[in-house]
């Protein structure tokens, strides 16, 4: 049972209870997840994560049900879709979930169930949890790019993982990248 909070600009939380393991059926996990993929993208185009806190907190319930019952899925058993719903399901949790879930994430990428980019995703996510700089610099807190390992040389390790350049990639928030 794990505790799980909803940040919005990181003042403003709504406490949505714990993360249980319900019962799900595994032969259909195809379905759920589907659901929770539609679910996840609808709230965040929605801009109102608040308003949506408590389907958020479901759909975390039902990926880390699924794994936990059924195993993590692969792209043998479900589509990709499912895939990056797992994927969001985790990402858009806590720092504990993430951190517990974290190996199956790098073995799913390993094997090409998930992409490089939501591995970087993740683990620049993890860094930032734990105050540390991130290393492929996609994450974005209070409006300005979290802070960097070896900035002169992120392009490189973005363009192993499959990232955009990281001028490119911030001109969507309106931030000038400055290494230095």
């Amino acid at each position: 049972m794990i505790s799980v909070f909803l940040y919005m600009n990181k003042d403003k939380f709504v406490y949505v209870g714990s993360v249980d393991i319900i019962e799900v059926d595994c032969s259909k996990k195809l379905q759920i997840l589907s659901e929770v993929f539609e679910s996840d993208q609808r709230i965040r185009k929605s801009n109102e994560l608040i308003k949506y806190a408590k389907e958020d907190h479901r759909n975390q319930e039902l990926v880390i049900s699924i794994i936990e019952k059924c195993g993590m899925p692969t792209l043998k058993e479900v589509g990709q879709r499912q895939m990056d719903a797992i994927w969001l399901g985790l990402q858009h949790s806590t720092e504990e979930i993430r951190k517990k879930y974290f190996p199956q994430i790098e073995k799913a990428v390993k094997n090409g169930d998930l992409s490089k980019q939501q591995y970087a995703l993740m683990k620049d996510r993890m860094l930032m949890d734990e105050g540390k700089p991130q290393i492929y610099g996609s994450q974005i807190e209070n409006g300005k790019l979290y802070k960097l390992e070896n900035p002169e040389t992120v392009n490189e390790r973005r363009k192993e993982m499959g990232l955009e350049p990281i001028e490119d990639y911030l001109k969507y928030f309106n931030i000038q990248f400055n290494p230095n």
